[in-house]
């Protein structure tokens, strides 16, 4: 099993909204997407940003390819994403799970 992980961030004002938008639009676009098992959202804020880091399970690294395309390591994005997400992430890391 694979682990994809990405990580962004929103102004405190934006951080309901944009979890919203990960609720309705994201999260039914992995469950639908060959290849994958669960996912985790976590989020935590300050008095500035909310900080999210989305941990995606896959059962391998190409059924990966089935959500993103070819380009795996580039992070998937939406044209609305940009209105809310500050230091736009560019890219994801993996990992291989090896112990639950």
């Amino acid at each position: 099993m694979t682990t994809r992980i990405w990580e962004g961030k929103t102004k405190i004002e934006h951080s309901e909204m944009y979890a919203k938008i990960i609720e309705e639009r994201d999260i039914p676009d992995y469950r639908k997407t060959a290849g994958f098992i669960k996912l985790t959202f976590l989020k935590r804020s300050d008095n500035e940003f909310t900080y999210f880091k989305l941990l995606t399970f896959w059962t391998d690294l190409d059924t990966i390819q089935n959500f993103t395309g070819p380009n795996f390591e580039q992070a998937v994005t939406y044209d609305e994403d940009k209105q809310y997400l500050v230091d736009f992430p560019g890219s994801v890391k993996h990992y291989e799970v090896f112990a639950e």
